[in-house]
């Protein structure tokens, strides 16, 4: 039988859609701000796009989180309301045009965050089946304990980061730690499962840079785009 589901197979779209994952303080954002200028002095074409970002649902979600009154559920399908909109509006148009588009966090977040929080691993990539299948992902790969230790450098964890609504533990710090092992766990289920290339968070920016270069070069290539 035929898989209905976009994300379960290469999309034939003249663009190219790279995206990063990760848990918080990985580093994924500042490599892909990195890669996106780099990229943009070889004069190629680049549109950018973050997670829970859309102008149609972004608010709504925020206004909802302050409150802490989300469901597992209910907070999945509003991620999945704004990726919609910012998949419709902003990803397939640049992809259809042959612009490089990259995505800080893609359907990946959720099916990490999501599953870790309890909701069935089959409904959420059903939910989740109309996205397109990225050309390239890479997860910055972190311990839980790294990320919480770059985390309260500049700030407390945040209660939903922390998984605080799941009543884990009363300490924000433990929740972090303990939730946060689960999404990664989950993040490494998916290395197999969807071909993410893992790279390791802890390397040097350059390090990391240079590798996600010859990535990207490698992609680019295969549309016949020599960097």
């Amino acid at each position: 039988m035929e898989d209905k589901f976009r994300l379960n197979k290469p999309h034939n779209l003249k663009g190219t859609l790279v995206c990063v994952e990760g848990i918080d303080g990985s580093g994924k954002s500042t490599q892909l701000v990195i890669l996106r200028d780099w990229l943009k002095s070889l004069k190629q074409d680049v549109i950018f796009t973050e997670w829970n970002s859309s102008d149609l649902i972004s608010q709504t979600t925020k206004a909802a989180k302050k409150k802490n009154l989300l469901s597992p559920r209910t907070f999945s399908l509003l991620h999945a309301v704004d990726f919609a909109d910012r998949l419709e509006q902003i990803i397939i148009p640049a992809l259809k045009a042959g612009f490089i588009v990259l995505a800080d966090r893609y359907v990946y977040t959720a099916f990490a965050r999501d599953v870790a929080r309890g909701v069935d691993k089959d409904w959420i990539r059903k939910v989740y089946g109309f996205a397109v299948r990225p050309d390239l992902t890479l997860y910055f790969r972190v311990t839980e304990d790294v990320s919480l230790e770059r985390i309260c450098a500049n700030r407390a964890p945040k209660f939903y980061e922390a998984g605080m609504d799941l009543k884990i533990s009363s300490d924000p710090y433990e929740s972090y730690k303990i939730f946060q092992k689960r999404v990664n766990d989950e993040y490494k289920k998916m290395v197999d499962e969807y071909g993410l290339v893992e790279i390791d968070a802890n390397e040097s920016i350059h390090k990391k840079q240079v590798f996600f270069r010859e990535q990207i070069k490698s992609v680019l290539a295969l549309k016949g785009i020599e960097l």
